[in-house]
């Protein structure tokens, strides 16, 4: 029996290595960010496009530097001071080529409000069946976008 997915062959299909990439971004802005995506990776899955997941809204919190967009546009906030807000995660999944990478990162940066986007890249592996299972190795990083 091998352990190696990349022969992984079953009746219910194949698993493929994918990144997942994971953005913070407030609620409001999730459609802005498929559709800029989209415009440059059609994120398909079998015979649907555009798919993505999307968490149920939390708090994200922060403690903005002097300097950052936040201590210079707002007046009065003092810099070190914690703010915290509502966000969602917008979960996507690419085949691992780092050109479609580069055109997925570049779009979200382009639209995403933040100054700096907290965006993550996770290594799992898709299924390609109608069942859907993700099976997930460890490997997780998150990139600095426009910083």
């Amino acid at each position: 029996m091998s352990s190696n997915l990349t022969d992984y062959r079953a009746a219910s299909g194949t698993i493929e290595p994918v990144w997942t990439i994971e953005v913070q971004t407030v609620a409001a802005d999730v459609d802005r960010i498929l559709d800029a995506v989209v415009a440059v990776h059609p994120l398909s899955y079998g015979n649907y496009d555009r798919n993505a997941a999307v968490t149920a809204v939390g708090l994200e919190t922060a403690r903005p530097r002097a300097g950052s967009t936040t201590t210079t546009h707002i007046e009065g906030f003092e810099a070190g001071t914690t703010e915290t807000y509502p966000m969602v995660v917008v979960q996507l999944s690419i085949e691992r080529d780092t050109d479609a990478l580069a055109k997925v990162m570049d779009a979200i940066l382009q639209v995403h409000h933040y100054e700096e986007p907290v965006v993550c890249l996770a290594r799992p592996r898709s299924s390609s069946s109608s069942i859907g299972d993700l099976l997930t190795d460890t490997t997780r990083s998150c990139a600095t976008l426009g910083g």
